[in-house]
């Protein structure tokens, strides 16, 4: 199937009718609560509000090419032309609902030989360049630059460099105090304006062309870096080539080339941040040949993390056939479909072909099938990169996926490189899930088989804090699918957190951990823990292993910006709540009206009495419930609560 499935498609195609006021053009959302006012003259200049408030200003933007030409300077329209799109999205793999209205207004303006294409719908705005040159084009640099209202608060992650595994923590900084001297950062930024606006900053529609980053100017200003393409490495490691030096330009792509899409989610309040899906509705449809049915996102018992500790068995554990049969009988025990293998299985992460001596990986798969559990095989990018014929190799022997690990760049053969093991993976039935990786830029939508990125500071991280984490539903997530990799039995407040090999904790209560599945969506949602602890832990074990990895809809019950969430999210006729704090003890109040007319049963895990000083105290609790029912909860520090509903 070439496209995602579209239910309904209305375009109004009207040339040459746009309002022109001296080079000024204006264009409304389709209830008219987004404007952009778009001025044509020796720069191209746009202002986006939101009912009367402006929410960017000063906006500039413009293409840099090698032959003198800046794309958007001194720009004669030779022609506008305005669409109305009014369409429903059914992705080939849902995140948060089965379908995505996709309604806006596109205005066009037209040049020689390209374009610049704005779209307003009515939690945002969005621009991009098109260009339909006949021989390929060099991009110097691209500017992008815009202001905030004073007062405004960026939430971002800041790097010292191109080179970042994306997994900073969170930052919070007045607008006025990100200036041109501090650190930039990469994508995803909110901006929290002193207006009541919040502004989702991000890309999609990312192809042959390097991701952006961010640095502050004077003026409340944020303004774009593109890091340039490498000319010269130097291999330093297996899975790390260092850049010696770099091109004068940031991309050399086809003359006639989409750029990707700059664009900002508006919205009034925090509830309505973690339903963004910008990502997907500006991105390219599927470019599968099949429908992707073979694709089946799902959880993962996961090795790593727990470094394969477990107890009571009567073989030594570690990287070899009886520890994996192990991970494989627990995954069949509570239905996980897939087991995977990170680093350690292969002789040599330079050779993906050659297991160590311990490890038979046909025979693994063999046994994984009898009992309706896959494989998933971790790889160094670099290995991939050398071996392109290991997906074909996998495939074949029966592997389900592949996760590839260590990217660390965003430049433009880097994003080429996600594309093209996106779709040799396409054509072998296996899915990816990136990690060392950059965010999610549109490619998921594409080749739906990517399932899943990192870019996260997440549980890999023994710093990973839920004060930090609260802020994730809100942006990184808001995003696209997001590896976090959680699941900690051995739960702990921070002041207790001491990870070792043999006691490996994540940080936050047992209730938090759990409700984490409900709240943090991915396409391959580990299991971080040993089996033998989900064994020991079997009721919570339990609720995790009955949370679906994609969803029907989503609702936000309550949020509060780097405070405390409650999302809502149904599959089929069952729902699932998961509510989070940060280090801070609070109530909250769950309201069930979201529900249809009928009664419900409702098993819920929350913070023990004690969970403040013992982070693995809960306590589980059923009750009749209707959509008439409202109740508190209590929330220790870096607590949680979560439930599933039933219809009786």
């Amino acid at each position: 199937m070439k496209q995602s499935k579209r239910l309904f498609i209305a375009t109004l195609l009207i040339m040459g009718t746009v309002q022109v006021l001296a080079g000024n053009y204006r264009l409304k959302s389709p209830r008219g609560l987004i404007e952009v006012d778009i001025q044509v003259g020796h720069q191209l200049v746009y202002t986006i509000r939101s009912g009367q408030k402006a929410v960017i200003e000063n906006g500039v933007a413009s293409l840099d090419l090698d032959n003198g030409r800046i794309l958007g300077s001194n720009m004669h329209v030779d022609h506008a032309k305005r669409q109305a799109i009014k369409e429903t999205l059914t992705p080939v793999v849902p995140r948060n609902a089965r379908q995505i209205s996709n309604n806006c207004n596109v205005l066009s303006l037209q040049a020689k030989d390209y374009c610049i294409e704005f779209r307003a719908y009515d939690d945002g705005a969005a621009y991009r360049f098109v260009t339909s040159e006949a021989d390929s084009i060099t991009v110097k640099n691209e500017e992008l630059a815009f202001q905030v209202p004073a007062g405004s608060v960026f939430h971002l992650s800041k790097t010292r460099s191109f080179i970042t595994e994306y997994e900073n923590p969170y930052s919070h900084i007045p607008a006025d105090r990100y200036t041109r001297d501090s650190l930039m950062s990469y994508l995803p930024v909110l901006i929290e304006e002193s207006n009541g606006q919040r502004v989702l900053l991000s890309e999609t529609g990312l192809r042959d062309y390097p991701a952006m980053f961010v640095k502050g100017d004077k003026g409340n200003a944020l303004q774009a870096l593109f890091p340039q393409v490498p000319a010269v490495y130097k291999e330093v490691s297996d899975r790390q080539l260092k850049i010696e030096r770099t091109h004068d330009y940031i991309a050399r792509t086809s003359g006639s080339h989409c750029f990707p899409w700059r664009y900002f989610y508006i919205v009034g309040r925090d509830a309505d941040l973690p339903l963004n899906d910008f990502t997907t509705r500006l991105a390219d449809p599927s470019e599968l040949n099949d429908d992707g049915s073979w694709i089946k996102p799902g959880q993962v018992s996961w090795d790593w993390w727990n470094h394969l500790q477990l107890k009571g068995v009567d073989f030594h554990a570690g990287i070899n056939d009886a520890t994996y049969r192990y991970y494989i009988d627990f995954a069949a025990h509570y239905g996980i479909p897939y087991i995977l293998l990170d680093e350690g299985w292969a002789r040599d992460t330079r050779d993906p072909f050659t297991t160590i001596d311990d490890i038979h990986l046909q025979s693994l798969v063999d046994y994984a099938a009898k009992k309706h559990v896959r494989l998933i095989l971790w790889f160094p990018w670099l290995t991939v990169d050398r071996h392109f014929d290991l997906f074909a190799h996998y495939s074949k022997m029966g592997i389900a996926g592949v996760k590839i690990d260590f990217m660390n760049r965003s430049d433009q053969w880097m994003v080429n490189f996600y594309e093209r093991v996106a779709k040799e993976a396409a054509r072998c039935h296996l899915m990816v899930d990136f990690h060392g990786s950059f965010k999610p830029a549109g490619l998921e939508s594409r080749y739906p088989n990517v399932v899943s990125y990192e870019g996260v500071m997440g549980m890999e991280q023994s710093r990973c804090r839920p004060k930090n984490s609260i802020y994730l539903p809100f942006m990184r997530n808001a995003v696209g699918p997001m590896d976090f990799t959680p699941g900690s039995m051995l739960s702990a407040q921070p002041a207790d957190m001491k990870p070792s090999h043999a006691y490996a904790m994540g940080c936050g209560t047992r209730a938090y951990q759990m409700a984490l599945y409900v709240v943090f969506q991915s396409g391959v949602q580990m299991l971080a823990d040993s089996p033998t602890r989900y064994y020991d832990a079997d009721e919570c074990t339990r609720f995790i292993t009955s949370v679906p990895v994609n969803w029907d809809e989503t609702r936000v019950l309550e949020a509060h910006l780097g405070e405390s969430f409650i999302m809502a999210r149904r599959k089929g006729n069952r729902w699932w709540i998961g509510a989070l704090t940060n280090d801070k003890a609070r109530d909250l109040t769950i309201d069930l009206s979201f529900l249809s007319k009928g009664s419900y049963q409702l098993t819920a895990f929350q913070d023990g009495v004690n969970a403040d000083q013992q982070a693995t105290d809960y306590k589980k609790t059923e009750q009749s419930v209707t959509p008439a029912t409202t109740f508190k909860v209590h929330l220790a520090p870096n607590g949680g609560w979560c439930g599933q509903l039933i219809a009786q």
